[in-house]
């Protein structure tokens, strides 16, 4: 895989996530800041490291659910390790701005 194609991919990874909401914060997971790392190797096999809001999000399970099923249906993605992590702990910094706009913090 070219380092072309493997940018497009992790474009459309990124692009996939943005569809991906928490049910009770009306912002998507990337924008969140929820994805702590897409590492996508040259054999398109994909390991990613998110967060929850906080680790007894009672949608957890959902989000999880939601994000393996549209991530591994990524035109190029061949597999998918999702690693469920809290350190570092998650907290409102890590949302982008447009997150913030969006929740009446900026």
């Amino acid at each position: 895989m070219t380092q072309e194609e493997k940018l497009q991919i992790e474009q459309r990874i990124i692009d996939v996530l943005k569809t991906v909401y928490d049910p009770e914060i009306p912002v998507n997971v990337y924008d969140l800041g929820l994805i702590y790392r897409i590492d996508l190797d040259d054999e398109a096999h994909l390991e990613m490291d998110m967060t929850l809001t906080a680790p007894n999000c009672p949608a957890a399970d959902f989000i999880m659910e939601d994000v393996r099923q549209r991530v591994e249906a990524v035109e190029g993605v061949k597999s998918l390790k999702l690693n469920v992590v809290f350190e570092p702990a998650w907290d409102k910094e890590m949302m982008s701005d447009e997150a913030k706009l969006d929740l009446g913090l900026l």
